[in-house]
């Protein structure tokens, strides 16, 4: 089962094409652009509470068969966070400062 490669950033809207390298995402596939992870949600996922990972490149060539872009294409259905930006501020002040491991 392939990652779903969501197609922006839950919180600002940015674009995240497959090939980004901005693109960050937490266990259970939120995805935020790395400004947003940094700046705002300070490595706290506002939807679990987990932290986040750089979203790995899914290659467009078919190095082997059936793998690449074209064989498992990236999801095209956008995602927006249903918190309110006081409520994921509030959210991520309480969280931020566990250790993502301990959380």
């Amino acid at each position: 089962m392939a990652l779903q490669l969501r197609p922006n950033c839950e919180n600002c809207d940015r674009d995240l094409p497959p090939d980004a390298t901005d693109a960050r995402i937490c266990s259970y596939e939120c995805t935020f652009c790395a400004d947003c992870v940094e700046t705002k949600l300070f490595n706290v996922c506002p939807n679990c509470g987990g932290g986040f990972a750089p979203r790995p490149i899914r290659p467009t060539q078919e190095w082997r068969p059936g793998v690449c872009t074209t064989k498992q294409a990236p999801s095209d259905k956008r995602v927006h966070l249903k918190y309110s930006v006081e409520d994921v501020a509030a959210h991520c002040a309480r969280v931020k400062d566990v250790a993502p491991e301990r959380r």
